[in-house]
């Protein structure tokens, strides 16, 4: 059986997370534009079975059945984006740090890769690697 997985992260404003992961990260988005312009729901292709679905704190919440979202500082789960090389995990955690994230590892060489961490606007932690050694 072929499945579909989405994530689903929480975000505070469609409009700058739309720009943070079409610009910022180079995803792509689909489905049909809301009256904002962003596509409602506003999700991003990863590959032809998984998706990346972000929704307002408020929509995210009510999904849950009304148990709380983290709140900003607290990571519950850490998305990992492949890099091509050092160079690209540096750029891309220098364009997540002009686009409004915050860096919480500076990119270095580890045991299993070049690597960084920075987060999007709204908190979520990001790793950056490349498979260099």
């Amino acid at each position: 059986m072929s499945r579909l997985l989405t994530i689903s992260l929480p975000i505070a404003d469609r409009q700058r997370s739309y720009a943070f992961y079409q610009d910022t990260l180079g995803l792509e988005p689909f489905g049909e534009p809301a009256e904002d312009g962003v596509p409602e729901p506003l999700q991003f292709r990863l590959d032809q079975r998984t998706s990346l679905m972000l929704v307002p704190t408020g929509g995210f919440d009510w999904v849950l059945g009304s148990r709380d979202v983290a709140p900003p500082g607290v990571s519950e789960v850490l998305l990992s984006l492949s890099a091509a090389s050092a160079e690209e995990v540096g750029d891309v955690v220098g364009r997540m740090r002009d686009a409004g994230g915050e860096v919480l590892a500076e990119p270095a060489q580890q045991d299993w890769g070049f690597t960084a961490v920075a987060t999007d606007p709204d908190g979520h932690a990001w790793q950056i690697i490349a498979e260099v050694g």
